[in-house]
């Protein structure tokens, strides 16, 4: 197993965002290498911490972290949009606080073997959770050309999405595109030179995209901040860390409609929908990293804080 060693974003924001209680139940539905979690737990006395996550070798390596707190722990592999079953299964029905970190772990980037980085060569492969059934490869060797243009420019934010979705289809026609460093020639070869010349990677915008559609990390988003709030217990806080605007997005207005209450039309001259707000936002606009922080960790760059807390 490789070292999972991940720089924790926002730490101290997220610890104090949290507001731990030490005799409250926690969950960190993204438990990576443990950085945020091993904070948490180290607050508690009677209090316990669940920690979720969809990737195994993620799971090992945060259990040695956290064996001298293993009283107080309990490990579960799923995905954290399942969160609801996970605490049904366990018989918890109410937490104090839930911790979603919605980046990609640095060693799943880093570790050229699973297949998300443009930078080694590996097999096509971007799961998270390796028992998955979708892989970057049927994506990229299966899917449309119109979905692979529409996932590319969704998701990856890339402006030559048409020109590389049309690649790929050309290039799999003649062979499969099978490894990482394949499907870069592929993407460098529709790109024009101006394109090539920029300071990011030309492959980075679309391997992002494509690990996002392989393992549905907006559905999950959206699944996850529908079932959150109501397994909080009135005073519980729920902190959410994002790296991409398209989940910030979701976030944003998942915790604004559930801290404004009544849907009726604004001409209406009396509430007759009945609903009240179910939380109450910390901070109006995002927590983003300090100065210090960007100069230690610069994938804090692009992350955003959001917290609310339950009526």
């Amino acid at each position: 197993m490789k070292d999972f060693h991940h720089i924790s974003v926002l730490l101290e924001e997220c610890l104090e965002g949290l507001n731990i209680k030490p005799d409250g139940i926690y969950v960190d539905g993204t438990l990576g290498g443990a950085g945020h979690s091993s904070h948490i737990v180290q607050r508690l006395t009677t209090g316990r911490l669940i920690g979720i996550d969809r990737d195994p070798v993620a799971l090992e390596a945060s259990g040695k972290r956290l064996e001298p707190y293993k009283d107080r722990v309990t490990l579960v592999h799923s995905n954290f949009c399942e969160m609801k079953q996970v605490m049904e299964e366990l018989g918890i029905s109410g937490v104090d606080g839930i911790l979603l970190d919605l980046g990609v772990s640095s060693p799943q980037l880093d570790d050229g073997e699973r297949g998300f980085s443009y930078m080694a060569d590996a097999p096509l492969d971007m799961r998270m959770n390796s028992q998955d059934k979708l892989s970057a490869y049927e994506v990229v060797n299966t899917w449309s050309q119109e979905e692979l243009k529409r996932i590319l420019f969704d998701y990856g934010e890339e402006r030559y999405a048409p020109r590389i979705a049309s690649a790929i289809c050309r290039r799999r026609e003649e062979k499969t595109i099978e490894t990482t460093l394949e499907l870069v020639d592929v993407i460098r070869s529709a790109m024009p030179p101006q394109a090539l010349r920029e300071k990011q990677h030309p492959a980075k915008r679309s391997f992002q995209a494509i690990r996002i559609a392989v393992n549905d990390e907006l559905g999950s988003v959206e699944k996850a901040m529908r079932d959150a709030i109501p397994l909080l217990n009135p005073g519980g806080r729920l902190a959410v860390i994002t790296f991409h605007s398209l989940e910030d997005r979701i976030v944003k207005n998942a915790m604004a409609e559930a801290a404004k209450g009544c849907t009726c039309p604004p001409n209406f001259p009396v509430c007759v929908c009945g609903k009240k707000p179910a939380v109450k936002l910390i901070s109006r606009k995002p927590i983003v990293a300090t100065d210090e922080e960007l100069e230690a960790n610069p994938r804090s760059r692009s992350a955003k804080l959001r917290v609310c807390e339950k009526l």
